[in-house]
This record gives C-alpha cells, sequence and structure tokens, in this order.
C-alpha cells in the first residue's frame, strides 16, 4: 500500500515553503528505507472548502485522511506518523 501525504498551503506562505522542504527531506528518508510514500500538494485557494476550512492553519499535513500537523512540521514526529501508518498495514 502507498501511504499518501498530502501537504496544504498557498503561494507566498513562508510557514508552508518551510513545511515543504520538512516533508520532501522526511518523505525521501522514508523511500530510502523503502517505505512506499508519495506527496502531493494543493493550495487552498484552488478550493473554496479548503480555503474556509484551513484558511488560518496552514500548511497543513495529512497522511491519508488523517491530519497529523499544522502550522509548523516536526520531522521527527512526521516520520513517526508515515512508520505507524507502515505497521499499520
Amino acid at each position: 500500500m502507498t501511504i499518501d501525504v498530502l501537504l496544504l498551503g498557498k503561494p507566498g506562505c513562508h510557514l508552508c515553503d518551510d513545511a515543504r522542504r520538512i516533508v520532501a527531506e522526511v518523505i525521501a528518508q522514508a523511500r530510502e528505507a523503502g517505505e512506499p510514500v508519495t506527496l502531493r500538494e494543493r493550495s487552498i485557494l484552488d478550493d473554496a472548502d479548503l480555503q474556509r476550512r484551513f484558511g488560518e492553519l496552514i500548511p497543513v499535513v495529512f497522511i491519508g485522511d488523517r491530519q497529523v500537523a499544522q502550522w509548523h512540521v516536526d520531522p521527527a514526529r512526521l516520520r513517526s506518523q508515515i512508520d505507524q501508518t507502515v505497521s499499520e498495514d
């Protein structure tokens, strides 16, 4: 099973840029360990519902349907969440 990581943000958001870098690093490490992880990014500006729900919370990171971070992404916690998702399957 592939682990789907979703990063919600918007252009011009410095916290989103920081989160993108951290998420990409963690995913690269997970892939090196053989874990099948994909990363998708969505701008809340492209979806009125996302903008309404997450406008003040970005960046927001999901693994599948589970929200695992907002505002700040802790690399160790994200890696732990990925590992936990792998062990659940």
